[in-house]
């Protein structure tokens, strides 16, 4: 005769079974949760371990501390992604183009570069595209990027930004500029000038310089500010040369005053203490960070920042002695 249980060993009985069940689909589930037994599920390449390859190619020259927020905006982009990223410059632009054709060689999963001389990248721009390499730019080549077949670009709009600093000087009432050109050939230190050119209502002459030799700029600023004295602005195009700047006008005795374009945390002194009027911030530390970032992104989700077909842009934005104070602590990191 079966006699059924006392109803307390029935109800530990029924516990003890759904324990069991849970467990069962606890362990049948393993392969959902995590990591599948043929190892499809693996951590997305980009991930922690994932080991995408990525080369930033810049025409920065050395020691200009310019590239050097950049590539802290991309290292800083590739430890978040768990990129392997490799970082290489020359101011000569075969030597460049070389370096996207050594990128294509050692087979990257991403290039990002710059166009300061458009023509130059051609030929390697397509051998990438060839391998089925993306290709982002930054910085330089606004109006060269699209039809290099570049997939996205982040940076400033150069003439636009120039137009900017033209209406500036217009407001402090300025009459006489002098643009100094600090790398002949580049397209967005020439767009710079054209810029201010075009919107300023005084007069706007170039100086070009050899901006490797920091000596030889201040000395030749100093000359020309010598040779004429209706010369009331100096607008550089790098912080460095902002700073060489006002150096060449203390050294000619002028009473020119000192505009720039860029920043970095001695230009951000000059600025707050008076001696450089104001900066245009076209944030190079984000330009490097978007960069790698969006190959990351497009990678592993398909994404393009504006479509493909409109520029992403970090800048200008203008500091004074009246905002300084705000990008300051930035700038002391070495990120600004």
């Amino acid at each position: 005769m079966n006699t059924p249980p006392p109803p307390h060993t029935s109800a530990r009985l029924t516990r003890v079974a759904a324990l069991v069940s849970a467990v069962c689909l606890l362990v049948a589930g393993c392969s959902v949760l995590g990591a599948s037994d043929d190892g499809s599920d693996a951590d997305p390449v980009g991930g922690p371990g994932g080991g995408m390859k990525v080369a930033l190619i810049t025409h920065g020259g050395k020691g200009d501390a310019f590239w050097d927020l950049v590539r802290r905006g991309a290292e800083a982009a590739a430890a978040k992604d768990g990129i392997d990223l490799t970082y290489a410059s020359d101011s000569d632009a075969a030597a460049q183009a070389a370096l996207v054709r050594d990128a294509v060689g050692d087979k990257v999963d991403g290039i990002a570069v710059t166009l300061a001389k458009p023509a130059a990248m051609r030929g390697p721009i397509a051998r990438a595209k060839a391998a089925g390499i993306p290709v982002v730019g930054l910085n330089s080549g606004i109006d060269a990027w699209r039809p290099a077949g570049l997939l996205e670009y982040f940076g400033q709009d150069e003439s636009v930004a120039g137009q900017a600093v033209g209406d500036k000087l217009d407001e402090v009432r300025a009459k006489h500029a002098l643009c100094v050109v600090h790398e002949r050939g580049n397209v967005a230190l020439e767009a710079r000038c054209a810029g201010v050119r075009k919107t300023f209502d005084g007069d706007t002459d170039n100086l070009y310089v050899d901006g490797s030799d920091m000596n030889a700029v201040t000395a030749t600023i100093a000359s020309r500010l010598r040779q004429d004295s209706s010369i009331d602005e100096v607008v550089t195009l790098g912080a460095q040369y902002g700073l060489s700047a006002v150096e060449a006008v203390e050294q000619a005795g002028s009473r020119a005053k000192v505009a720039t374009f860029d920043l970095n945390k001695d230009l951000v002194k000059a600025v707050r203490g008076g001696d450089v009027q104001f900066a245009v911030d076209q944030q190079p530390y984000l330009q490097g960070y978007l960069a790698v970032d969006a190959l990351w992104l497009y990678r592993t989700n398909g994404n393009v920042s504006g479509g493909g077909t409109a520029p992403v842009l970090t800048g200008p934005a203008f500091v004074t002695r009246s905002n300084v104070s705000a990008v300051a602590r930035f700038a002391a990191a070495g990120t600004r």
